[in-house]
């Protein structure tokens, strides 16, 4: 179901992306360069896209530096929310969320339930804002990817849709 879009004016947004993998490259990172079609398909820009190993550190360290740039609204996030191996990217990311986001999660492994059945309970997908930049953190999957923006985050990403959405609460957009 599509959320009504009211008469506002779109807002496009700049949006950091990171592929987390020990084992992609810009060649090889299909996840990647799938939220980046996505998100410029939907009207915004893409601030920067990097690729990060599965190091709680380097995750860290990335993130921060993007949440510390107000140039930023958004990160979006891929791979290292399983449960296996180095998968790290919530214990990285978690610390340095002001508030989370429960219902991505949430809402995300509901809405996955109907596509891969049981395996979304391995899915450990978070969301939360960072001195006022939103984060989503999804699975490694292209086809993950797809969904979350999809169905939850490019409908809270656009300022046109009601009844309410995330860049209406952005404080870096209210001098806009």
């Amino acid at each position: 179901m599509t959320e009504k879009k009211s008469e506002r004016e779109f807002i496009p947004l700049n949006i950091a992306v990171l592929t987390i993998s020990d084992s992609r490259t810009e060649e090889t990172d299909k996840s990647g360069k799938k939220l980046v079609a996505l998100l410029e398909e939907a009207g915004h820009k893409v601030y920067e896209k990097k690729i990060v190993p599965d190091d709680k550190y380097a995750i860290r360290a990335e993130v921060s530096q993007w949440i510390a740039n107000e140039d930023v609204q958004v990160v979006l996030t891929t791979g290292g929310t399983g449960v296996t191996g180095r998968d790290g990217t919530p214990e990285a990311v978690n610390v340095l969320f002001d508030k989370t986001i429960d219902g991505f999660g949430e809402t995300f492994r509901a809405i996955s339930f109907q596509q891969i059945k049981t395996s979304t309970i391995q899915s450990r997908a978070i969301a939360g804002v960072a001195n006022g930049t939103y984060i989503f953190c999804m699975p490694g999957s292209p086809g993950a990817c797809k969904t979350a923006w999809e169905e939850l985050i490019q409908h809270q990403l656009d300022y046109r849709s009601r009844p309410c959405n995330l860049v209406e609460l952005m404080p870096r957009l209210r001098e806009v």
